[in-house]
């Protein structure tokens, strides 16, 4: 193309974008808050988040802000269908505190942690260790799942599902409570497991039911895998803020990781394969 057409497209292209009030500078966005740390959470979704801030997320909050140096601020709204629209989408909040690696809702900071599915089980029964669902020893058990979680694709591959107890998966924390009502049942011997999220089961387990023992589920080998990395997520193209937060994740892993280990999250390394132990 000659260079005088090469300047008229420019030219011509530069009018349009114009003329849509849509221009290079308009891509980074602005709308992340100068003034405060605002947090989109759920507010009754222990051990995580909760509006009385007993939740280790809200313990990582804190620290951001901390570091920042801004005041806390928090948008609640139930972790279930419509979250990132009614809080991030809408202005209302600048970063979700956890949040999976590579969902397209969110533009995702670095991972700060990976954890896996846990077995829980009776601490001082026979099924103590189990790091695999096609350990021949849960054979002919009723196992409580999350219904639609990826453990259920196991517990089918293996013969499981058949007795298994399914407990829902989307719902308003602040008026059912899957989680603790999964441990219940254990404790009142209507199952002999349970499988839940690690950064949920391991925290429930350490606080509230001292009795049972959480195993991650580090040795299944097939699909769907049972561990993730947790990020933050922040708005799609807001790449400057989550520069800024990545290097906030890099400078303070340490503290990070030991509120996570506080709480009783089983951390493991990148690739799912092994427990390890949090910084002290």
């Amino acid at each position: 193309m000659p260079a005088w057409a090469r300047r008229l497209a420019t030219t011509c292209l530069a009018v349009l974008l114009s003329s849509h009030g849509w221009t290079a500078t308009a891509q980074t966005s602005d709308l992340v808050s100068t003034t405060a740390f605002r947090v989109c959470a759920d507010p009754a979704n222990y051990p995580m988040s909760t509006e009385d801030g007993r939740g280790y997320e809200n313990r990582i909050a804190e620290l951001f802000a901390e570091k920042l140096d801004r005041p806390l601020q928090y948008t609640w709204f139930p972790m279930a269908t419509g979250f990132i629209r009614k809080t991030l989408r809408e202005n209302r909040c600048d970063v979700v505190i956890g949040y999976a690696q590579g969902h397209e809702l969110v533009l995702n900071t670095n991972h700060y942690m990976t954890s896996a599915y846990v077995l829980i089980v009776p601490e001082d029964g026979p099924l103590t260790g189990i790091t695999s669902l096609s350990d021949p020893a849960l054979k002919d058990l009723s196992i409580g799942i999350i219904a639609g979680s990826p453990p259920g694709t196991h517990l089918a591959r293996n013969g499981l599902m058949a007795k298994a107890r399914g407990y829902n998966l989307f719902v308003d924390r602040r008026v059912e409570s899957p989680a603790p009502d999964m441990l219940d049942d254990l404790k009142a011997g209507e199952i002999d497991a349970a499988i839940l999220w690690g950064p949920i089961g391991g925290p429930l387990v350490k606080a509230d039911y001292p009795e049972f023992k959480a195993t991650a589920l580090v040795e299944e080998t097939l699909p769907p895998r049972l561990f993730y990395r947790i990020t933050m997520g922040v708005r799609q193209g807001e790449k400057v803020w989550q520069r800024r937060l990545n290097s906030l994740i890099r400078r303070h892993q340490d503290e990070i990781n030991a509120i996570l280990n506080d709480a009783g999250v089983p951390l493991l390394n990148d690739m799912g394969t092994e427990v390890i132990e949090a910084a002290q």
